[in-house]
């Protein structure tokens, strides 16, 4: 999975306006998950990374990085430079914002 993407998509489940619920959000920003808008839908519906090109979902990084809770492979692409949280674009609002400030 490709670690460059900064921002989220127009059509990002972790924007406010998806309407997806924190918990829900929290099980797919678990591990690896790419950017819906880049994956081939199976046949039992399910969104499938296309090859190893495939851009990981901004909007889940930037959503565990609030959190402090980055999934393994988001530490181990760190670590042999294949991604930056730097270059994250932390300005973007996503769904749980209003919980991290209270």
């Amino acid at each position: 999975m490709n670690y460059d993407m900064t921002k989220p998509c127009d059509e990002c489940p972790f924007l406010p306006e998806m309407h997806f619920q924190v918990e829900r959000l929290e099980e797919f920003a678990r591990g690896e998950f790419p950017c819906h808008k880049a994956c081939k839908v199976d046949s039992k519906g399910n969104f499938v990374a296309r090859n190893d090109k495939t851009p990981h979902c901004a909007g889940a990084l930037i959503f565990n990085e609030r959190r402090n809770r980055p999934h393994q492979m988001m530490r181990i692409c760190e670590r042999v430079g294949h991604y930056d949280r730097r270059k994250l674009d932390m300005t973007v609002a996503l769904v749980g914002d209003e919980e991290l400030d209270s």
